[in-house]
């Protein structure tokens, strides 16, 4: 808000000329005290982490360790390898709940419930020692091998990790799909499509914008659970980091170290989740969202330039 002063003739005569208008900022005082309080708590912070023996040194140190490198790339590809299973089997499953056969929609009610109420930790130390119980794995003539040769830690943390996700895909999957009016799906018809090219060419195509910035937080947090499987006995970074912090004598140093990485990673997962939103969000709104570089560039160009665009 803003307040206004008119001058005015003497006598009450009006002005001759346009009034002047000379408009006052109104100052939120609430905001400078935020700011203030805000800074204090992070100085206060700060200050009670440097009281602590922490050797702030080791974090550089083995930052770029080869068994540090080696967890970064273990990490990676065990979220990409979950994600693909999750997104695979959340689609099928989404369709199957959608489907009018009431046994398929009563089989993915029922995985969906189980996988989703049951925590993911405990679904990997399931599978983990599903060998005290199972000596061989027989599948007829397709396999048959000893359950601790077959039940690997890789495939113990892929099952665990991507079974849980297809279930928490299944709903985004199934979300998107109904948010496309029915109206469309019967105009394709009414056109000639068939239902595959119709889910193609005019359903996924819209159904993409609500799938996608779930689906983009789901990676991210997979990339954080992966740090379970170290309980499965798979090495990824976590694990590393604790190995490391064990024979280095600085554990806390070493998950801090961890923390920085995942940090990092979930950082570049954050800027390529945000690009491929903006590209989905083609048809949805005339302009598209600035960039994080037209960002930086839009306020670079206009400091020092004065109010209301004038030289």
């Amino acid at each position: 808000m803003t307040d206004i002063h008119k001058t005015a003739e003497p006598d009450g005569a009006p002005a001759a000329g346009a009034e002047a208008i000379k408009a006052i900022p109104v100052r939120h005082y609430g905001r400078y005290v935020s700011a203030v309080i805000a800074i204090a708590l992070l100085v206060a912070i700060i200050y009670a982490f440097g009281q602590g023996k922490i050797n702030w040194g080791a974090v550089p140190d083995y930052f770029f360790d080869d068994r540090i490198m080696t967890g970064v790339g273990k990490t990676l590809l065990l979220t990409v390898l979950s994600m693909v299973i999750g997104i695979v089997g959340g689609i099928v499953l989404a369709v199957m709940r959608l489907s009018k056969n009431p046994v398929t929609s009563s089989i993915a009610w029922f995985y969906i419930w189980f996988f989703r109420g049951t925590p993911v930790l405990v679904q990997l130390v399931v599978w983990f020692n599903l060998g005290l119980v199972f000596t061989y794995i027989n599948l007829g003539p397709l396999y048959k091998d000893e359950w601790s040769d077959f039940m690997t830690p890789l495939l113990t943390a892929l099952l665990g990790l991507g079974l849980n996700e297809a279930a928490y895909m299944a709903e985004i999957c199934r979300a998107g799909l109904l948010a496309v009016d029915e109206g469309q799906t019967e105009a394709a018809h009414a056109l000639g499509m068939s239902h595959g090219r119709t889910l193609r060419r005019i359903i996924i195509p819209q159904a993409m914008r609500v799938i996608v910035p779930p689906t983009g937080n789901e990676v991210i947090n997979m990339l954080k659970t992966t740090s379970l499987v170290s309980v499965v006995q798979y090495p990824e970074l976590f694990r590393y980091a604790q190995d490391i912090g064990q024979n280095s004598g600085a554990p806390v140093e070493m998950y801090f170290l961890a923390a920085a990485w995942y940090l990092v990673m979930t950082s570049i997962l954050s800027v390529g989740q945000y690009y491929i939103e903006r590209y989905y969000a083609r048809g949805s709104s005339r302009q598209l969202p600035p960039t994080p570089w037209q960002k930086i560039r839009t306020s670079m160009f206009s400091l020092g330039r004065p109010k209301g665009g004038m030289a």
